[in-house]
């Protein structure tokens, strides 16, 4: 079972230095929602309210993290944790900060939460329109399996994405192969 809860706030936190800028990723708290309520206006107009951050920041069952770039939150990601599955329910970057792998970087930490944890698969939901974060997904090992139609607002089908495999040892060399690409980006 993945749904081990932790409740520090710091228990995830990493920074690292990359071409001189400071890169930190930490447990998002309601204190973080200031900064992060804007992104998620701008990313997934209209996306979804400040009371739904705050019910599932006090969910045991779900994490969310935050990435800040030079001491400002440029991104944020969540998941949930049930049973053996992670779900992932949002990864969201500021336009102006994309393609600089924060995405990559944060999905990168839930997933290995998650193996942490004893999660064997995980799943997600992605527009069927937005083939760069589907391309992402797939360098993860997601995978599509089904389409759930009128999904987003009521009008755009998401594409659901499977990662099966998880937990073993091949998937563990998956995710250390990525980790290796960020190192090789530090400096």
């Amino acid at each position: 079972m993945c749904a081990k809860s932790s409740k520090s706030t710091n228990d995830f936190a990493e920074s690292v230095i990359e071409n001189g800028e400071v890169l930190t990723i930490e447990r998002m708290t309601e204190a973080h929602l200031p900064e992060v309520m804007p992104i998620e206006r701008e990313v997934f107009a209209p996306g979804w309210s400040e009371e739904t951050f705050r019910n599932d920041l006090r969910n045991p069952a779900a994490l969310y993290l935050v990435l800040r770039l030079n001491g400002k939150l440029v991104a944020y990601a969540g998941m949930w944790l049930v049973l053996d599955e992670a779900h992932i329910t949002n990864v969201a970057v500021k336009p102006e900060y994309r393609r600089r792998n924060f995405a990559k970087r944060l999905i990168h930490r839930l997933l290995t939460i998650a193996r942490q944890r004893g999660c064997v698969k995980a799943t997600l939901e992605v527009r069927i329109s937005n083939t760069p974060a589907q391309k992402l997904y797939e360098k993860f090992g997601f995978r599509p399996v089904a389409i759930r139609p009128k999904y987003y607002d009521n009008t755009e089908d998401a594409l659901i994405m499977w990662l099966e495999g998880l937990d073993t040892p091949e998937y563990a060399a998956v995710l250390q192969a990525i980790e290796q690409e960020f190192s090789k980006r530090k400096r």
